[in-house]
């Protein structure tokens, strides 16, 4: 890896972390494209390292919140009259959601960072969860607020969550469908689905941290692809935010079935290799 790789690969996390296109599936490609070994472990622990980036632009853009949820969640615990409040009950819906990506990501991470690492999976993520995405648009009332959450949503979609383990899919894409099938709004779901990508991506990019400088990469292009990274992300939930209340996520789709095609085809031509 070079200086240009950890700049290109930090643009393309930023842009594709939180929009329902998968990030890792997009880093996987232009990974390949640009001569890496996708799934060598300096390469995949750096894929993790730079999202928290995308996480610390999440951190900042809802710093407000953020802050009200946690004194919320702390007073809740000693004090009787914060217990209820949406905030209380966020933080604990943050925490329990958080549970089973965290379960799963510890006991299959060797087959996550190398048996998934396959543009053929890659490819089939990007299309087939397209079509959960049309179903989640189309079964959803999206008749339900922040303020009727409940803990039952946040573990469904804490569990859906543990999809996103597989390139392709994307996070954001199986947390925001998961919420629409449970009749949330679209703003919503994915304020729910940012909520619980910080404590899933910030444990994800500090385990993978001695991976990442473990071969090819140095210090300073892991720096230089998490900044690149943060700068990129906020612009990204800023304008995802304003998308999503008044389009349809499904509005993705066309680009991620063309491009799961695109990759399919180069991949059958003899154009790329899978790993």
């Amino acid at each position: 890896m070079n200086f240009l790789d950890s700049v290109v690969l930090g643009i393309v996390e930023g842009l594709t972390e939180f929009l329902p296109v998968s990030s890792t599936g997009h880093l996987t490609i232009v990974e390949k494209w640009l001569g890496l070994e996708v799934n060598a472990k300096d390469i995949t622990g750096f894929t993790a390292v730079i999202q928290m980036g995308a996480i610390l632009a999440v951190i900042l853009y809802f710093a407000k919140d953020i802050w009200r949820i946690a004194l919320a969640w702390l007073r809740g615990l000693v004090r009787a009259e914060y217990r209820g409040t949406l905030d209380h009950r966020m933080g604990w819906y943050v925490i329990v959601g958080t549970i089973p990506i965290g379960i799963v990501g510890l006991v299959g991470k060797d087959f996550i960072k190398d048996d998934l690492r396959s543009l053929w999976i890659v490819a089939a993520g990007l299309i087939v969860w397209s079509f959960v995405m049309i179903a989640a648009e189309r079964t959803g009332r999206r008749t339900r607020g922040e303020k009727e959450l409940t803990m039952r949503d946040a573990i469904i979609v804490g569990i859906v969550q543990c999809v996103a383990l597989v390139p392709g899919v994307s996070r954001s894409g199986a947390t925001i469908s998961a919420g629409l099938f449970r009749n949330l709004d679209r703003v919503a779901a994915t304020r729910l689905s940012f909520f619980l990508s910080i404590p899933a991506l910030l444990a994800a990019g500090i385990f993978e941290m001695k991976d990442a400088l473990s071969g090819s990469v140095d210090a300073t292009q892991l720096v230089v692809g998490t900044a690149v990274s943060f700068v990129v992300a906020y612009a990204a939930i800023a304008w995802l935010l304003r998308f999503v209340a008044h389009h349809s996520i499904a509005k993705f789709v066309p680009y991620r079935i063309a491009l799961g095609l695109v990759v399919i085809g180069m991949l059958a031509s003899g154009v790329m290799t899978a790993t």
